[in-house]
């Protein structure tokens, strides 16, 4: 019999898998199969053996093989990637929150290696990964020019107010602020290209768009004040720390993965006009199997003829946190945390905290997001390398969560 508590939950909690039932010592492979929103299958595996009771926890017994050794809880969730039929490098990320993702785990016979025939199955469950908590509400937002989801707790609130945002991949991404309100945030999901009547590419960025939707928020009856927060990644990161500096509103800022300087889209606030550092494509490389490597593509920010393109981050009153994954190749994030770091203390400012995760890769998303080392880019239509190593970048997922709430209720109330 195969046991996986609970059999519906939140997508970012843990669950147990046991195993009972079995010959002791007995060889088994443990897979997981999951379908996106478009029928895309995704599956993992990993090889187990029973203890002398003939029993098996993942919590405390280790795979041998497979997709990932030693002992993973959540292993099973977080190696799932594109079966050997599907395209590969795409993401396993949840287009509507409304309906929960369904994994399917079974249990089957001998050891059976990554893409061959698993032996005979003996037994199977179905669990249920919930984005939205019971009560939680979704409201689709057209408030003057500003776009998005605004997704609320359930009860009466009021609620510390979060912006949440994605990268230069463009649309509506919702899943993270449907997790967030689950944990009782107010947090707005907000797009800022490729979507609906905005913009269809990034060309330039006007903060008014953010200064509005970071007013709608903290105006909000359901909203604590004075102020709110915002979290973004990637391109979004770089968008937060912008807003945290020119934005009273804005007094708490999560950068993952972002860059200090304003990139690829000129940022205009009133008069002012920070421009984008530049990629250069020359300096980009593909492997033999195809993969685009952009690590050394963006223009150098501590080049002074640069220095215009500099988030003046000293300016703000409030609070960053930085997340980044020390082998992030998307770009060179732990650089730019360290250069925002070293341009706050030059100011003598103490306003941050670090979190920085060894073998992490690019996208760190909420826990047991499926890790992809290399995915579609959007905007290039090619394959690009994000970096980082599966379990350290599960790790990293895991903890940089639990401290982005923290950071988030600390300053947010």
């Amino acid at each position: 019999s195969l046991a996986v508590s609970p059999a519906a939950g939140p997508a970012d909690e843990r669950v147990e898998t046991r195993v009972a039932g079995l010959s002791p010592g007995q060889p088994v492979t443990l897979r997981a199969v999951a379908a996106d929103d478009r029928g895309c299958l995704f599956q993992s595996c990993a090889h187990y053996r029973a203890d002398s009771r003939g029993e098996l926890h993942l919590g405390t017994d280790a795979s041998h093989g497979g997709d990932y050794t030693g002992v993973e809880p959540m292993g099973l969730f977080w190696s799932l990637a594109p079966a050997g039929m599907e395209k590969p490098y795409q993401r396993l990320v949840p287009r509507s929150t409304g309906a929960p993702m369904k994994v399917e785990v079974f249990v089957h016979q001998g050891h059976s290696p990554p893409g061959a025939m698993p032996g005979p199955v003996v037994a199977k469950a179905e669990v249920q990964r919930l984005f939205t908590a019971p009560g939680v509400r979704r409201i689709r937002l057209k408030e003057g020019v500003v776009r998005g989801s605004l997704f609320l707790p359930p009860g009466d609130g009021p609620f510390p107010g979060v912006i949440d945002m994605y990268g230069d991949e463009g649309g509506l991404i919702e899943f993270r602020s449907s997790l967030l309100a689950t944990h009782g945030f107010a947090a707005l999901s907000l797009p800022y290209f490729d979507f609906e009547d905005l913009p269809r590419v990034m060309k330039e960025l006007k903060l008014e768009y953010f200064e509005e939707a970071a007013r709608f928020l903290q105006r909000h009856p359901k909203v604590k004040g004075p102020g709110v927060g915002v979290i973004g990644t990637g391109k979004g990161a770089e968008l937060a720390l912008s807003m945290i500096t020119f934005l009273p509103e804005v007094v708490a800022a999560v950068s993952i993965s972002g860059c200090s300087s304003n990139t690829v889209a000129d940022l205009r606030y009133g008069e002012m006009t920070l421009p984008g550092l530049r990629f250069d494509m020359n300096k980009v490389t593909v492997s033999d199997t195809g993969v685009f490597d952009i690590f050394e593509a963006l223009d150098d920010p501590t080049n002074p003829a640069n220095s215009p393109c500099v988030i003046p981050i000293e300016k703000a009153e409030g609070h960053f946190l930085l997340v980044v994954g020390e082998d992030d190749r998307m770009w060179k994030s732990s650089l730019y945390a360290e250069l925002a770091i070293r341009r706050l203390r030059q100011h003598g400012k103490e306003n941050f905290e670090l979190l920085s995760y060894p073998g992490a890769g690019h996208r760190i998303d909420p826990p047991s997001t499926p890790f992809c080392q290399v995915a579609m880019d959007r905007v290039l239509g090619v394959p690009v390398l994000g970096g980082g190593e599966s379990k350290a970048h599960a790790q990293a997922q895991e903890h940089s969560w639990g401290k982005i709430q923290e950071f988030l209720h600390l300053h947010l109330g």
